[in-house]
This record gives structure tokens, sequence and C-alpha cells, in this order.
């Protein structure tokens, strides 16, 4: 956001602008009055979008496309100057249970108090297109109500789709600096029965435009370290304990006008056999039960992002 400041001054001289040199001078100096600052227009109605292509489509330090780029797109309805928000986010993926695409929905507030922002709402994930994997060559035995069975191991969950609520605050403690901090909590993540909080802290500086020396655009580096606590899952699914884990990323990125692009490392403390543990990558089945979509990576992202308000301030030039 961008704030324009104006002020306004008048200088009275009154009868000196008539009166000779010597009365001129004999007139105390006067001071312009001052305004106070215009306030920035009001935006009760706005909507951002933007599509995106990144090398490689990563939740939380983990490849959600197996290594592979895919294009991402995104709508956000916006109320009440940014206060209250409505956006849904969708993603091609490559995941063991095959969905179609990754659309999610999420609604929130976001209020300020200062240099300080708030975030806070619920975001629903979603994976149409899923298809449950079993493994009939390992059989295993379930306790029902009714009575113990043998059947085949059940790889994946029937549907991954889950909820999260999530807080998160940032604050601006000086020009071109970002520091954030948030909590993301799901009672039944991926559809597995098991609970996960999400930490993390976050940083961005944005250079000053001398930075560039002349060259147009914005410059800016960040980062983020996150830690995800993750529980058991549900007796049906083999109870076993998911495996917590650190990650962390940091990159660069330059954005001119609706422009970004970004290059990142990203990376977790995860073995690549406890990444199997917890994505289940068909991989794993095929080299030993290891995975690499918790290993260190590059990541390349190209994005356009817009307003609808900037796009009718764009036309009324």
């Amino acid at each position: 956001m961008m704030r324009k400041l104006a002020v306004f001054g008048a200088l009275t001289l009154g009868a000196a602008a008539v009166a000779g040199p010597a009365v001129a001078a004999d007139l105390p100096s006067a001071k312009a009055p001052v305004e106070a600052p215009a306030p920035a227009p009001s935006t009760p109605f706005d909507i951002a979008f933007g599509v995106k292509y990144t090398s490689n489509y990563g939740f939380r330090g983990i490849s959600q496309s197996n290594g592979f780029g895919v294009p991402q797109g995104y709508a956000e309805l916006q109320l009440f100057d940014n206060l209250l928000y409505v956006n849904g986010f969708v993603s091609k993926v490559d995941l063991p249970t095959k969905a179609d695409v990754e659309a999610d929905i999420a609604v929130g507030i976001r209020p300020k108090l200062g240099p300080v922002s708030f975030d806070i709402g619920f975001m629903q994930y979603g994976y149409p297109g899923e298809r449950r994997w079993l493994d009939p060559f390992n059989p295993v035995e379930y306790v029902t109500p009714y009575g113990t069975f043998e059947g085949p191991a059940i790889l994946t969950p029937k549907n991954s789709d889950f909820g999260e609520v999530h807080a998160a605050v940032s604050v601006d403690p000086v020009d071109g600096l970002s520091l954030g901090a948030g909590v993301y909590y799901a009672w039944d993540f991926l559809g597995l029965g098991a609970r996960a909080t999400y930490y993390n802290a976050t940083a961005k500086y944005q250079f000053p435009a001398s930075f560039l020396n002349g060259m147009q655009g914005d410059f800016y580096v960040s980062g983020e370290v996150g830690y995800y606590n993750l529980g058991r899952l549900a007796a049906h699914l083999g109870g076993a304990k998911l495996k917590s884990y650190t990650t962390w990323n940091v990159g660069a990125g330059y954005t001119y006008e609706n422009l970004t692009v970004d290059l990142r490392y990203v990376d977790t403390n995860l073995s690549k056999q406890n990444c199997f543990v917890n994505t289940g990558d068909p991989a794993g089945f095929l080299n030993g039960g290891k995975s690499n979509w918790c290993s260190a990576t590059f990541v390349a992202t190209v994005s356009m992002d817009f307003t609808l308000s900037g796009l009718q301030k764009a036309f009324a030039r």
C-alpha cells in the first residue's frame, strides 16, 4: 500500500507586498500553516488475483508436485480495506492419492493496530479426484467393534481433505523490514486422523530504491523457519506416529509492477526414511522406503499479481 502525504503551505506577506524594502525587512518571518496529512482513500471492496508457475510446489518444506514444476492461480475478495477476506487457490499436484488438483478456500480477518497486522482465519484444503491405494500383498489385522479380520493394508486415506485454523501477526519495525510469526492447527491432517500444529517465523527486507541504482522495481530478501508438530495416525491407518520436523527457506526476489521473480532454497531436517513415513511417496515402495520429497532443493517462481482497484487506476490514466 502506498500513502500519499500532501502538505499545503501559504506564505502571507500582507502590506510588505506594496511597501518599500525597509518595511519588508522589519516584518517577522511568516510560517506556512501545515494541514494534517490527507487520509488514505478507503477501499471498501477489492479483488486480488494472480497466476504463478513454480519449479517445485512445496508445502511447508515437502514437495506436493513430485519435484516437478506446476501452474497455480488464486483469487481473493477483500472487504472494508482488506479487513475481511475470502480467497481461493488452485494448484496442479502429484500426490500418492493422484488427486487432480489441490483446491483450497479460506476466510478470515486482517485487523491492523499501527505497524502491527493480524491474520486470523480458517482454510479448507481440498484434493478432488483422489483414489485410495491398498496393498493386497501385505495383509494386516484390523480390530473393529464387530470382531477382528485380516485385509489389505491401507496405504492412503480415502479423502485427504482437511481444515485448518490459523492466527498470525506481522510488524514493520523499520522501513522495508517485516517480521512475522504464526500458528496453524489441524485436527485431522490430510484425513489421517492425526493432529498437526505448525509454528513459523518469517522475515522480509525490501531494499530502498537506491539499491538498484536507478533500475525500476523492488528487490527483496526473505526467509522462514518453521516447526511441524505431527501426531499419530488413526487406528485403521496403522496408528503410527508421524515424524515431526523443522523446515526452513531463504531466498531473494525482484518485483517490477505486477511481475515477481523469486529464487529460494528450501530444506527440512527429515531423513529420506522419515520423509517416506510422512508422505507415502510411491517411489519409496521401490527404493527401500526412501523419499526425496523433503530434501534440499532450489525453487524458482514467476508470478503475476493484480488487483481490481489497480487495474481501474491503470485504465483511468
